[in-house]
């Protein structure tokens, strides 16, 4: 079957569905383990601070994308748009949660911003870099836990799963979502450079070819849409981001109960109202922007009630009392967390043609608009912190040091036998991948900054710190420091 291709036959697997193969070939891989390495929101490097990582986060999308897809298949009016799009299996969905997140690079999202941008004005590479990219190159090119010589030899069906953004930076497909008038989720043009095309794509120019044979099987499928599959993983990552953020930076004491109350009851009082420095103000914002840009699933009545809900159960609810590590604080997290997921996988539905800004499958209008409350709430209350945006400039400059460093090293042809030997290989790989898609004069520049590119993303934060000492003369640990060369 198509869904199957490409399906491991060779070599000893524990188990034996092709889909079960998968999932246990991403949890065996290197770039799985790397994530308990990786930011979430907060560096777990040094921080003394119990939140969650990229792993513990990439788990959590497992369980949710599972319990999503097994409440689909048990339902029968869901059957017949299923087996139209393609299938839904939940051993599929489940390998793709635990994927979904290989690419992302030290420093979480902040990562992402800054490597894409040095890749594309420091080194030259159109395509930039992006972290869903980087996790279908991984699991497609890079990774040699498969019985292939690269990738992860993984079947369609879960290849396809993995493609949240199904379209490349730009070009493919033609029509290029960017250019819609209203653009798919993702797909509008990068803030501050809309001329370097879709800010959220899933496959670098290098993979297109993988990206293809993968949607091949789905071909009831928009050329613009997601699989179900892959919306159900994509759902899931929404939820687990939405429900368990908030949770993390509760308990270490970030989210204080005064100023998300203040700023929730501030709109319920003011409305459309609310003045821009005003309590209220932020949340009348992105009640616009969710009314100009989502019509299509915005409801004022909806919204109102989402966020009388969130001020009930988290400003007055979780957040009344501060988390002080005790049983009752801890029992108050579980129940939150648990309401919460119940309540949100229970609203999941199933569309069989969605409109553009949608996919196959969403969340009801009530949890639609309670994710968007949530999720602001984080993003106020944490994001916008301006101590978090200074430890993030500190994070940035480490990355750009760290990517001139290596590009330096690179570019010195007198020392070639002492370059790490991970980013020779990197370089021999991108350079026959780029030698039948640029001009020659251009292949052996590009090569080096996507073996670059990749050699960064492939770093945990601490090692990404502990690498730029060892480049720039600062550590005094030789044997432990540069252990990741």
């Amino acid at each position: 079957m198509a869904r199957r291709s490409r399906a491991a036959e060779t070599g000893a697997a524990l188990a034996r569905s092709p889909f079960r193969v998968d999932r246990d070939r991403i949890v065996a891989s290197p770039f799985f383990a790397r994530l308990a390495g990786v930011t979430q929101v907060v560096s777990p490097t040094g921080s003394g601070l119990l939140v969650h990582n990229r792993l513990t986060h990439s788990l959590q999308v497992a369980q949710v994308a599972r319990a999503i897809a097994e409440r689909l298949t048990g339902d029968p009016a869901a059957a017949p748009v299923v087996d139209r799009l393609g299938g839904l299996d939940a051993d599929v969905v489940e390998a793709a949660a635990l994927a979904h997140d290989l690419g992302h690079p030290p420093f979480g999202h902040l990562g992402e911003q800054v490597l894409d941008r040095l890749a594309r004005e420091r080194l030259g590479l159109p395509d930039g870099f992006e972290g869903n990219a980087q996790s279908f190159r991984i699991v497609t090119t890079i990774d040699l836990h498969g019985p292939g010589g690269t990738g992860l030899d993984l079947t369609a069906a879960v290849r396809a799963a993995v493609l949240k953004y199904p379209w490349s930076r730009r070009g493919h497909p033609d029509p290029h979502p960017s250019a819609a008038a209203l653009p798919p989720r993702g797909a509008g043009p990068l803030p501050g450079a809309p001329e370097a095309g879709s800010a959220k794509f899933s496959a670098y120019a290098t993979e297109l070819d993988d990206l293809r044979a993968s949607r091949a099987a789905f071909g009831r499928v928009g050329p613009w849409q997601q699989t179900v599959e892959a919306a159900v993983m994509d759902i899931a990552d929404d939820i687990a981001y939405a429900i368990h953020d908030v949770e993390d930076f509760h308990r270490v004491g970030v989210l204080q109960q005064a100023g998300v109350a203040g700023e929730l009851r501030g709109w319920q009082r003011a409305g459309a109202a609310a003045g821009a420095d005003r309590p209220g103000g932020a949340l009348e914002r992105l009640r616009r922007r969710l009314r100009d840009k989502d019509g299509w699933a915005y409801e004022d009545d909806a919204f109102a009630a989402a966020v009388e809900r969130v001020r009930a159960e988290l400003a007055d609810g979780l957040l009344a009392a501060s988390f002080d590590g005790s049983m009752a604080a801890e029992r108050a997290v579980a129940e939150f967390s648990a309401r919460w997921t119940a309540r949100l996988v229970g609203g999941v539905r199933l569309l069989s043609d969605p409109p553009v800004r949608s996919a196959h499958v969403t969340l009801a209008t009530e949890q639609w608009h309670e994710v968007a409350v949530l999720k602001f709430v984080h993003r106020r209350f944490v994001l916008e912190r301006a101590d978090l945006a200074s430890h993030q400039r500190g994070q940035a400059t480490v990355l750009a040091g760290l990517v001139g460093a290596l590009h330096d090293w690179l570019s010195d042809d007198d020392d070639e036998t002492h370059k790490p030997p991970r980013l020779r290989d990197l370089v021999a790989l991108a350079r026959g991948e780029f030698a039948v898609l640029v001009p020659a004069a251009d292949v052996d520049r590009m090569a080096r900054g996507r073996a670059v590119v990749d050699y960064v993303a492939s770093l945990t934060d601490g090692q990404a710190s502990a690498l730029l000492d060892v480049l720039t003369g600062r550590s005094a640990r030789l044997w432990t420091d540069a252990a990741v060369l």
